[in-house]
């Protein structure tokens, strides 16, 4: 019981120090995964102003600065990997849901909103706090902590 509270303070520290320093070369920490063990770090990026997105000389860029970084800071993993976030992106910041409004979402939340968890529709940005959406039936809000899960649904036409 004793270990999980000083496991998520270092994985919250751990976020916090790979933001810095990937904002610091210019980059968007777009997500963090670890593998159930926190043998593998999967770090996720992006260049927002970057025509195309990320290639795999920023990946390389980003993990040869980052695996230093660990090293400094004596985090114990086997393997980092580092990639684009992909064209289903995850969508967490508030910034992030004003960023990419206008294109289509896929949005789970943590607690039922009559019924329902699961939506998918035209991201509008946010509106006092909460995630708006226009869906087929209609608009609606999400509140932002309510949100377990948001991910791009890509355009392919």
């Amino acid at each position: 019981m004793g270990f999980a509270p000083i496991f998520c303070f270092l994985a919250m520290d751990l976020h916090a120090l790979l933001e810095k320093t990937i904002s610091g070369l210019g980059y968007e920490l777009v997500d963090l995964e670890r593998s159930p063990k926190g043998r593998t770090i999967r770090i996720f990026i992006d260049k927002p102003d970057k025509e195309g997105g990320v290639d795999v000389e920023d990946c390389a860029l980003v993990s040869h600065q980052v695996s230093r970084l660990l090293e400094v800071e004596d985090v114990d993993y086997d393997r980092l990997e580092v990639s684009s976030p992909g064209l289903d992106r995850p969508v967490k910041k508030p910034a992030d849901f004003e960023r990419f409004a206008g294109q289509d979402i896929q949005v789970r939340i943590r607690l039922p909103l009559n019924g329902q968890r699961n939506f998918q529709g035209e991201l509008l940005g946010v509106r006092d706090g909460k995630v708006a959406l226009r869906l087929d039936s209609g608009e609606v809000e999400l509140d932002l902590e309510n949100i377990e899960k948001a991910r791009l649904v890509p355009d392919f036409g």
